[in-house]
């Protein structure tokens, strides 16, 4: 084996989505993660140009995760060459599957939609990708165990270890000619309501953390005062409260929490819809994999059937009709498509109606927008006056802050040559970066999108 590797950084690198680290080396080249892009328009722009590597040398793509910024580039990889095989847990994959499959088709309808209602400057407007392209990746997925070394040639080995966020997640370590490099993927939260605390590397002689909490500790908030108190108002007001959600963990977290709620006698049997095909789908995967995640089958089955599953497109449109106080959960958690638009199009001018962002949005993202009190938003080609309120609750984020990272890496015996932070927005980067010099005085790197560090193995 050559004695240097090349690391390049094709995305989260001084920005916090579209995941991907292509490790290149004289027997493999691997990639980790395989994101889309998301939040700024110029950001988004990127997803559509190649690659600037030989896409066809890539022999492995390992996922951390099956969240869109980590796998929603898949497609795009395969239809430029790539052949190998997509390894993950049982559960990532699961989730990486309904993903994709959500994923091209909401490409699809919408670039019928804008050719139809002609709101493009593209003739025609083209799908990202389509699903026929989305099925044939899912056909290279491979299952892997986690805590198990899998060798992927004569001296390079891969391990998936437990990492809370989302069911399924991990972060990776790879061992190459003895070296030790460590991807944190995105690094869940200690006492997470549904999720173990994540395992922590014990050893990395180059590691790669995010760092979207970098500059943040979560506040300290009492979640269920501040449901509570939205929900009494909503009944009070006969209105809406809207909660745009993640279909993955986060919607699950919520339905949880308000079952709890009621179960405590905090809340009234307020009606609860959840308009998510892909929220659906993840709870599937919480039924088939209860060996990932803390809820009993008791309480699994008790909170699915405390609330209304919106099964189709008729039955949005029948939610928004009814006059009563409701609570209405629809993707997407950053405001960026999905059903939740639907809602907010027909109920964001209603003052009755109260809008609860929950976890992190992102720069450019309209949840960014109503979170940093926007008059009006645009979409579906309009703009559409915000009268309603806009409340969020930060603590609810599937990611770890500031501590918990610090505390992730606690446990690294050695002094690693290299910490690259990735995953980050610039001001997250650099207090994120000064912290970890006075905690840990290891050399601390801020890689730019495209960057390529050679590495002595």
């Amino acid at each position: 084996m050559d004695n240097f590797c090349r690391i390049n950084f094709l995305g989260a690198a001084g920005v916090v989505t579209g995941s991907k680290f292509l490790i290149e080396t004289s027997e493999k080249n691997i990639l980790i993660d395989c994101g889309m892009f998301q939040g700024l328009k110029e950001l988004r722009e990127l997803n559509w140009d190649d690659l600037p590597v030989d896409v066809e040398a890539i022999d492995v793509v390992s996922l951390t995760h099956g969240h869109l910024d980590h796998v929603g580039y898949l497609p795009r990889l395969m239809k430029q060459g790539f052949k190998g095989k997509i390894l993950g847990t049982a559960p990532t994959l699961a989730i990486a599957e309904i993903i994709l499959m959500d994923s091209a088709k909401i490409q699809e309808e919408e670039a019928k939609k804008a050719n139809q209602e002609k709101y493009t400057k593209h003739h025609p407007a083209l799908p990202f990708y389509t699903e026929f392209e989305a099925e044939k990746t899912i056909g290279l997925f491979q299952v892997e165990m986690p805590d198990k070394w899998i060798r992927l040639s004569e001296n390079i080995s891969c391990r998936f270890q437990y990492n809370g966020h989302i069911i399924g997640a991990t972060f990776i370590e790879l061992d190459i000619n003895g070296k030790r490099f460590v991807f944190s993927g995105d690094v869940g939260r200690r006492n997470d309501y549904l999720l173990d605390d994540p395992k922590k590397p014990e050893w990395a002689d180059f590691l790669f953390v995010e760092s979207t909490y970098g500059n943040k500790l979560h506040p300290e908030e009492d979640v269920d005062a501040i449901l509570t108190e939205l929900i009494n108002e909503t009944i009070h007001k006969k209105g809406n409260l809207i909660i745009p959600s993640f279909a993955v963990e986060r919607l699950q977290t919520l339905m949880y929490l308000l079952w709890e709620l009621y179960k405590k006698n905090k809340i009234p049997n307020i009606p609860i819809f959840i308009d998510s095909p892909m929220g659906n789908n993840v709870l599937d995967v919480f039924k088939r994999f209860p060996k990932w995640h803390k809820l009993s089958m008791a309480d699994y089955n008790a909170m699915c059937h405390h609330v209304n599953i919106v099964q189709s497109y008729r039955e949005t449109w029948e939610t928004i009709d009814d006059k009563r106080a409701k609570i209405i959960i629809a993707g997407s958690g950053m405001v960026t498509g999905g059903r939740v638009l639907t809602y907010l199009q027909q109920l964001i001018d209603e003052p009755t109606t109260t809008v609860l962002l929950v976890g992190y949005q992102a720069e450019g993202t309209r949840g960014r927008q109503l979170q940093d009190g926007a008059h009006e938003i645009r979409f579906f080609g309009k703009y559409y006056p915000v009268k309603a309120t806009i409340k969020s609750i930060e603590s609810l984020s599937a990611h770890a802050d500031q501590n918990d990272l610090l505390d992730w890496m606690s446990n690294i015996k050695n002094i690693p040559e290299t910490v690259f932070l990735v995953h980050g927005e610039p001001n997250a980067l650099d207090a994120f970066r000064v912290k970890i010099k006075d905690t840990y005085n290891w050399t601390v790197k801020i890689p730019k999108l495209t960057d390529v560090e050679k590495v002595l193995i």
